[in-house]
Parts: C-alpha cells; sequence; structure tokens
C-alpha cells in the first residue's frame, strides 16, 4: 500500500506536466489557424467559380385558379356534401342539393300546359283534314252538278230552237213551245245555281285557310309549352350544383339549411355557397422595383423560399411581366407572375408570403474575385496583387457581379493574391455608375449590373 502511494505521488506531477504542455501546443496551433485564416481574408486568391446575378423580391402565393361557386336558384339547402374546407373535389361531384318542391311544381303545370296544347293542336290538324276533304267531295259535286245543268240547258235552249222552227212553220203547237221553252229557262236557273255553288266554294276554301292558321297558332302553343317545360326542368336541374373543375374547397361560406338567393336573379350577385381553388399548378405574384424590371423576362429561372418552411427550396420560372406598372407614393413597381415547378409546390398555400430571386444571368467555371478588390483609377478597373517583391497594379475587366465577387474576364489570373481596397469596404467602383454601364455589355439583358 505504501509502495503504491508513492508511485502516485511521483507520477502526479509528470501526467499535470504532460496536460498542461498539450494545451499549450494546442492554443499555440488554434493562434496560427487564426492568423493564417485573417491573413487570408486580408489577402484573398483569384480562384474559379460559379457567378449569379439575381434580382430579389416578395410576393404572395396564389392557384391557378379561384372559382367562387354560386347558385342559379334560390331556396333552402337540403344536401350539403362538402362541409369543410381542404376537401378535394372532382369535377361533376354533387356540391349543393336545394329543396326542388317548387321547382317540381313548375315542371308539373308546364307538363300539363304542354300536353293540352298538343291536344289542341291534334285536335285543330284533325278539323283541317275533316274540312279539306268535305271541301275536296263538295267541289267535285258542284263541279259535276254544272257541267250537268250546262249541258241541260244548252239541250234544252235547242230544243225550244226547233220548238219555235217548228211553230214558225205552223208544224207544231203553241202549248209545245211554250213547254220547250219553258224547260229552256229552267235549265238555264239550275246552270246559274250550279256556277253559284262552284262560287260559294271559293268561300269555303277561305274557312280552311282560317283553319290552318289554327293549326298554326296551335303548333305555335306547343313549342311555347315546350321551350315553358323546358325552362322549369332547367330552373329543377338548377336547384343542383355540380363542381365545374377539378379543385380544393379554400372557402365554403354556407351550411345546411340556410336559404340562399340566387346567383342570376339577386340584384347583389346571390350567395356564394364556396370558392374552389385549382391548384394544379401554384404560381407567386412578386413586387419587383422598375429600376430592376429591365432585366426580368420570360422563362427566367426562380428560387423561392417561404418563411412558413425555414430551409425549404422551390424552384420556378417567370411566365408573365406586366406590361404595365403600379405607381403607389411615387414608388413604381411591376408585378411578375412566376410559376413554381419544383415537386414539393404542394407545399405552399395560397396567400403565403414568398421571397423570390430571380437568376437574370449566370456564369460557371469563371474567375471571380470579391468585389473589394477592385477600383477605378485614373478611368480604368484596377486591382493590386502580391508579388514577391511587393504588389503591383493590373488592369482588369469584369463581367457579372453578385453583390459580393465580380467575374475577372481579363487582367488577372488563377492564384494571384489580390489586396482589398481599405478605405472603402464596397470599393469606388461599384459606386461609379460607369461600371454597371461596362458590364452590362458583357451580357444581354442587363448583366453586370450592381
Amino acid at each position: 500500500m505504501k509502495k503504491s502511494l508513492k508511485t502516485l505521488i511521483v507520477a502526479l506531477p509528470l501526467a499535470i506536466g504532460a496536460v498542461t504542455g498539450g494545451n499549450y501546443f494546442w492554443q499555440a496551433h488554434q493562434a496560427r489557424a487564426a492568423i493564417t485564416a485573417t491573413a487570408a481574408a486580408a489577402n484573398p486568391q483569384v480562384t474559379r467559380g460559379s457567378i449569379i446575378q439575381s434580382v430579389a423580391a416578395t410576393g404572395s402565393v396564389v392557384s391557378n385558379l379561384d372559382v367562387d361557386i354560386k347558385c342559379k336558384a334560390s331556396g333552402e339547402i337540403t344536401v350539403l356534401p362538402f362541409t369543410d374546407v381542404s376537401q378535394i373535389v372532382k369535377k361533376g361531384d354533387l356540391l349543393l342539393q336545394l329543396d326542388p318542391i317548387d321547382e317540381q311544381r313548375a315542371v308539373d303545370l308546364a307538363a300539363v300546359s304542354l300536353a293540352e296544347s298538343q291536344a289542341k293542336l291534334i285536335e285543330s290538324q284533325q278539323t283541317l283534314a275533316v274540312a279539306e276533304q268535305n271541301l275536296t267531295t263538295t267541289r267535285e259535286r258542284a263541279v259535276a252538278n254544272q257541267q250537268a245543268a250546262s249541258a241541260q240547258a244548252q239541250d234544252a235552249t235547242e230544243k225550244a230552237a226547233r220548238r219555235k222552227d217548228l211553230l214558225d212553220r205552223k208544224l207544231d203547237s203553241q202549248e209545245d213551245y211554250d213547254t220547250a221553252q219553258d224547260a229552256a229557262q229552267q235549265a238555264q236557273t239550275n246552270l246559274a245555281t250550279a256556277n253559284v255553288t262552284i262560287e260559294e266554294l271559293k268561300q269555303q276554301e277561305m274557312s280552311l285557310e282560317l283553319k290552318r292558321q289554327d293549326v298554326n297558332l296551335a303548333e305555335a302553343q306547343v313549342k311555347s309549352d315546350q321551350i315553358n317545360l323546358d325552362n322549369a326542368n332547367q330552373a329543377l336541374t338548377d336547384t343542383r350544383v355540380m363542381a365545374p373543375m377539378d379543385g380544393v374547397i379554400s372557402a365554403l361560406d354556407v351550411q345546411k339549411g340556410q336559404i340562399i338567393s340566387s346567383g342570376i336573379t339577386n340584384v347583389g350577385g346571390g350567395t356564394t355557397i364556396l370558392t374552389l381553388s385549382d391548384l394544379s399548378h401554384i404560381f407567386v405574384l412578386a413586387t419587383v422595383d422598375e429600376s430592376d424590371i429591365g432585366r426580368v423576362a420570360p422563362d427566367q429561372p426562380v428560387r423561392i423560399t417561404a418563411d412558413a418552411y425555414p430551409g425549404e427550396k422551390f424552384q420556378g420560372k417567370v411566365v408573365r411581366v406586366a406590361t404595365r406598372g403600379v405607381n403607389v407614393s411615387n414608388v413604381v413597381t411591376f408585378e411578375v407572375k412566376i410559376e413554381v415547378t419544383s415537386d414539393n409546390k404542394q407545399l405552399l398555400k395560397p396567400q403565403m408570403t414568398a421571397n423570390v430571386e430571380v437568376i437574370t444571368a449566370s456564369r460557371k467555371n469563371v474567375l471571380t474575385a470579391p468585389v473589394q478588390a477592385i477600383a477605378r483609377k485614373d478611368g480604368k478597373l484596377v486591382a493590386t496583387i502580391v508579388t514577391p517583391t511587393g504588389t503591383a497594379e493590373k488592369v482588369v475587366t469584369v463581367g457579372l457581379t453578385d453583390g459580393q465577387k465580380d467575374e475577372i474576364t481579363s487582367g488577372l489570373n488563377e492564384g494571384d493574391t489580390i489586396v482589398l481596397a481599405k478605405d472603402d469596404p464596397q470599393s469606388k467602383w461599384h459606386a461609379d455608375p460607369a461600371k454597371t454601364a461596362n458590364a452590362s455589355t458583357m451580357l444581354p439583358g442587363g448583366g453586370g449590373k450592381h
């Protein structure tokens, strides 16, 4: 036991010394690393990488289409299959049923009226057919009588003439002549009567035309009653509201048992039943300042984030740029419509606030340098590099910038160590509008604007 205690007393100082020495060397290594990092930050190198120029804005998430559903009829809601928001609806689904008793009565009355007018039409058609047949028979009889009367009149007249000739030659008696003369006159009277009967047929023809008009009126009444029946059936159909498209219920404004007003006969526009949203396509309506709108164009890619989903990234593209701006307090902005194209787009809900970054230009595998390393001197863009003998200034040209680093198109090489400007952390060149004009010539569409 005493030996072990003695050994422990000897080993303890050695262990403490080892720990102290290790801590010293670790602190020294950390100090050297910090110095190296500080030096690298103060004098970074020209490196290859990607540079992206973008326009940032905020906007609101909207659906592809929002349809306020109303009912053409008025009445009490008896069936309401969907009772909450966020329910999925398919085209043709029943959304609402009103009490149809009044509309059904109107259908029944219209059907009775139609049946009555159809019966009257049949009656008038049959009456016309009978009248036409009677007219045909009467005409044939009258024509036959006229022909017979005409023949008899001619025969009687000829007989009377012969009796007259015989009487003049004293070959016949006065009595026989008078009888023949009476017969001739009677035949002429019968012919005149037959002719009058023929004329009377014209009146029957006019009466027949009136019967034809009765048929036309009866047909018109049938058509009118058929239209009334169709309207009544449509009104009955209108008591049922069907979904006009696939979508999601985003608002529900009624409940079962509620009495609603018609959307087409009510002066106020009627009762809104629900709002159906088409979420097959999701869009962001972003507001872009007029100073940036010149660089935004359709089909440009867009990065999208939402405060509701920290860390979640969404992708999209510009589909429309408003042709007219909106002036609010002398600040002009333009609406840009962006379609969300990434697979996670269903996470976004209408009316959410979204942050967008429209990619207006990009470069890959290009030389880049911090914006603080570029300055303007004597009308030229220069950068100071570290050489084995000190420092030297190089004339450079630049392309795109993302606000943190510039694309170096000439004047520097990969690996060059550059000195950051100390007087202005943003560099005087980046505050000079001339740099913007120079850079914007590098890429169509405004690339290079700072």
